[in-house]
C-alpha cells in the first residue's frame, strides 16, 4: 500500500482509492464495476471506476456510503453531480472520478466504450 504521511494525516495513493472504491462497491452490491486507468489519456483524472446499481434507492446509496469511506480513508470529495433518479451520479475526487449508472443510462452514455483506449485494471461482473 502505497501512502504518504503530511501533518501527521495519511494518504492514500489514487491507485490503492481507486481500487478501495471498485471492493467497497462490490461489497454493496454494485454490478459490473470497470476501473480504468486513464494516465497518459486524459489530463484531468487518473482513474475512472465505473458501475452500475439495480435501483435509485441502491443508486443512491452507493453514491453516500463510497464518498463517506473513501473520505474516512482521507480522500477529499470536490465534486459531486447527478441524482438518482436521473440514473448518472458522479463523485469526483480530483485523480478518481466515479461514475454510477442505472443499467438505462449506462448503455445510454456508454462511458466504458468512449474510453475503450483506457486500459481496464478490473472488471467485477
Amino acid at each position: 500500500m502505497l501512502l504518504a504521511i503530511i501533518s501527521g494525516k495519511v494518504f492514500l495513493e489514487p491507485g490503492e482509492l481507486a481500487h478501495m472504491a471498485v471492493d467497497f462497491a462490490s461489497e454493496k452490491q454494485a454490478e459490473d464495476i470497470v476501473l480504468l486507468d486513464l494516465r497518459g489519456l486524459a489530463s484531468f483524472a487518473d482513474y475512472f471506476v465505473i458501475m452500475s446499481a439495480g435501483s435509485d434507492r441502491q443508486l443512491g446509496a452507493l453514491q453516500e456510503d463510497i464518498a463517506e469511506h473513501l473520505e474516512d480513508a482521507g480522500a477529499s470529495l470536490h465534486h459531486r453531480e447527478g441524482t438518482p433518479q436521473s440514473g448518472w451520479m458522479l463523485l469526483d475526487f480530483s485523480d478518481i472520478i466515479i461514475h454510477l449508472f442505472s443499467a438505462e443510462a449506462r448503455e445510454f452514455y456508454r462511458l466504458d466504450q468512449l474510453w475503450d483506449e483506457a486500459p481496464q485494471i478490473v472488471r467485477v461482473l
